[in-house]
């Protein structure tokens, strides 16, 4: 099949269009044909060797971990998916090696629910990693309420955007920061944009005099710092970004595959509650430069990978 992969570690320019051999499906996996793989920033951070701690890469490594698509062939054991449904999936195992920037993936039952029926491909390649982040945050680790305020930190991004939503949803005041060009985005999202940089504290002390009650942080360093002085007392902080939210009594989160979160997410996506804003695509072949543009740091919603998967 035809794939994106990378032989060694560095920055985009390693990434390789060509063919690797087709995955294998086991028991519990099903073979998707990829139709669309969403760029986020672990991918890149992957692929510079950032996260070789935790996760080992089995060279060549096929990127990707957000995936729509429809379902070839389930394993032996699978009873939950059958051949033409459209699935999507935040596709993450333990090691790196077997990725969705490809004309098909062999994903575990685990990592997939059905494809909101309204999203197309595109916009629902974008859900999963950035849902499940924003959803298992928002409700399993900061446990946000009806009437509290919620700090979201860069809230026209892909995790952001859907947090806002999410928030909002939950019965939450949320403020979020963005750039100025970003501000009536994040207001039609539901959100209160503050623009992020010198003055933040000031800036959220304006629009919450007492403090918020939550903070949603993606961005880490001096973000974070900030952030931890602007708690009211008993409020709860966790970051995304920085595992250094520990020493400002908060707590550092990785968003774990879930298929009942991603349901529940799929749900809302049918229900208008969450949407998904693409901001560009690109097809499979210049997987580089949605790297590259993701990794700039200044995209509103989510970049794309569009795959013309061989029938």
């Amino acid at each position: 099949m035809k794939a994106i992969s990378y032989a060694r570690y560095g920055g985009p320019e390693v990434l390789e269009y060509g063919e690797v051999p087709d995955p294998r499906v086991g028991p519990d996996s099903v073979l998707v044909r990829v139709r669309a793989a969403a760029v986020n920033p672990v991918d890149w951070k992957c692929r510079d060797g950032h996260l070789d701690a935790i996760l080992q890469p089995v060279f060549p490594v096929v990127p990707g971990w957000d995936v729509s698509g429809v379902v070839v062939r389930p394993g032996a054991s699978v009873t939950e998916f059958t051949v033409g449904d459209e699935v999507i999936g935040y596709v993450r195992e333990d090691f790196l090696s077997r990725g969705t920037f490809a004309e098909y993936v062999a994903a575990p039952v685990r990592t997939l629910a059905r494809k909101p029926r309204n999203l197309s491909f595109e916009e629902a390649a974008g859900l999963p990693l950035t849902g499940l982040t924003a959803y298992q945050v928002l409700t399993k680790a900061l446990r946000v309420k009806r009437g509290e305020t919620v700090l979201v930190h860069a809230a026209a991004g892909g995790v952001g955007s859907i947090a806002v939503q999410l928030g909002r949803h939950l019965g939450a005041r949320v403020i979020g920061t963005a750039s100025e060009r970003n501000h009536a985005f994040v207001r039609g999202l539901g959100g209160e944009p503050v623009t992020y940089g010198e003055g933040l504290a000031e800036r959220v002390r304006g629009l919450a005099p007492e403090g918020v009650d939550a903070v949603f942080d993606t961005v880490g360093g001096e973000t974070l710092k900030v952030s931890a002085n602007l708690v009211a007392p008993g409020g709860r902080l966790v970051s995304i970004a920085d595992a250094e939210a520990v020493d400002y009594g908060g707590r550092y989160f990785f968003v774990r595959p879930d298929a009942e979160d991603l349901l529940r997410l799929t749900e809302l996506a049918e229900q208008g509650v969450v949407s998904v804003h693409v901001s560009e695509t690109f097809p499979l072949e210049r997987a580089a430069e949605a790297h590259r543009l993701n990794q700039e740091g200044r995209t509103r919603g989510k970049v794309v990978v569009k795959v013309d998967s061989a029938e």
